[in-house]
C-alpha cells in the first residue's frame, strides 16, 4: 500500500482527524482504532499487507484517546458525526468518488456511509462483516457467554456488583458497563475497563489454547477510550437508525466484496449471508479456517480491492 509520508492534521466538526494525501484511484479505510499508516486495527487486530501498490488511500479515524476525556460530550462521537467528518475528508481532498474498505466495526461505519452518500461510492469491499444491528450486540456481549460461560459470569457478576439496575433487569449487560466506564468514579472506570479488557480478549481467542491478551490494553489511556467508545456504540446499537440490513436498496447497485471468518464467533457469518442475500451483486468470501481475521482473510482482502481498483478503473 503506498501512503505519502506527510500526515495532515485538521479538525472536521470538533474532532481531531488525522488524513493522508490522496489520488485517485481512492480507497478509504474504516476501521474501529488504529495509527495512521499500514496497521488498522479493530479489537482482534487486523493487518493490512503493503500489497496494494499503484494505488493511493486515504486513511481517517476518530482520534479515538478524546473519548478517554470525560469533558468530551459523548454525543460528539456518533455514526452520523462520523460519516460528516468522512464526506468532509473527502471533500477536502477534491476526491469524487472512492472505495470503501471497512474492517470489522469499520465495516458498520463503511456501510452506513455509502447509505448516506451512495453517489460517491464506486464500491465496497468489507472485511470481518458487522452491522452493528441490536441482534449482533446481544450476541457478542450476552449470548456467546453459552461458550465462554466462566468469562462471561466475571463480567456480568461484576456488573451486577456496580449496576443495580443491570441486576435489577433496567439495563443490559452493555448499557450497565456503558454509564460505568463513563463514571466520574475514577476507581470504577479503571475496574471496568479492565474487565471489558479481559471480555474483548476471551470472545476472540476461540480455537487459542489460552487467552492471548492484547498488550495494548496496558495503556490505561488506550484502555478507557477504546472500552468507553466500544460499549457507547453497542449500546446505541451503532446508532444506525433505520438498521442498516433494513435499508440496503439504497446501496445494493453498487460492487460489494465481503470477506468473513467461518469460525468468527464475535461476529458470526450470518450478518453477512443476511448481507450478501439483499444484495443481488455482492461477492461473499467465507474463509474456512479464519475467525475475526486470519491470514487467508488478509489473500483475500488483497485480492478483493486490486479486483475493485480493476473495476474502478
Amino acid at each position: 500500500m503506498d501512503f505519502f509520508p506527510s500526515v495532515m492534521d485538521i479538525a472536521c466538526s470538533g474532532r481531531n482527524q488525522a488524513f493522508l494525501k490522496a489520488s485517485r484511484p481512492c480507497i478509504f479505510m474504516a476501521a474501529p482504532v488504529g495509527p495512521w499508516g499500514i496497521q488498522v486495527t479493530g479489537i482482534a487486530g487486523i493487518w493490512l499487507a503493503p500489497v496494494l501498490s499503484g494505488s493511493s488511500n486515504a486513511v481517517a479515524g476518530a482520534r479515538h484517546h478524546r473519548l478517554a476525556d470525560l469533558n468530551m460530550p459523548a454525543d460528539q462521537f456518533t455514526t452520523q458525526k462520523l460519516i460528516d467528518d468522512i464526506e468532509a475528508l473527502r471533500i477536502d481532498r477534491g476526491i469524487d468518488k472512492w472505495i470503501l474498505n471497512g474492517v470489522s466495526w469499520g465495516s458498520t461505519l463503511a456501510l452506513a456511509y455509502a447509505q448516506a452518500h451512495p453517489s460517491r461510492v464506486l464500491g465496497l469491499v468489507l472485511f470481518a462483516v458487522t452491522t452493528t444491528s441490536r441482534e449482533e450486540v446481544q450476541w457478542i456481549t450476552e449470548t456467546v457467554g453459552t461458550i465462554f460461560p466462566e468469562a462471561w459470569d466475571r463480567l456480568s457478576k461484576f456488573a451486577r456488583t456496580h449496576m443495580p439496575g443491570y441486576e435489577s433487569g433496567q439495563l443490559s449487560l452493555v448499557e450497565a458497563y456503558a454509564q460505568m466506564l463513563s463514571s466520574p468514579v475514577s476507581d470504577l472506570r479503571e475496574a471496568a475497563s479492565i474487565e471489558w479488557a479481559l471480555w474483548e480478549d476471551t470472545h476472540i481467542s476461540l480455537g487459542s489454547e489460552r487467552v492471548l491478551r492484547d498488550p495494548r490494553w496496558k495503556e490505561k489511556q488506550f484502555r478507557h477510550a477504546m472500552t468507553r467508545l466500544t460499549t457507547h456504540f453497542w449500546s446505541h446499537s451503532g446508532f444506525c437508525q433505520p438498521p442498516i440490513l433494513d435499508q440496503v436498496e439504497l446501496i445494493n447497485h453498487l460492487p460489494a466484496i465481503f470477506i468473513h471468518g467461518r469460525n468468527d464467533v464475535s461476529s458470526p457469518a450470518a450478518t453477512a449471508w443476511k448481507l450478501h442475500r439483499s444484495w443481488p451483486g455482492s461477492e461473499l468470501q467465507i474463509c474456512e479456517g479464519d475467525a475475526h481475521g486470519g491470514a487467508s482473510m488478509v489473500e483475500h482482502w488483497t485480492a478483493a480491492n486490486l479486483k475493485m481498483l480493476d473495476l474502478a478503473s
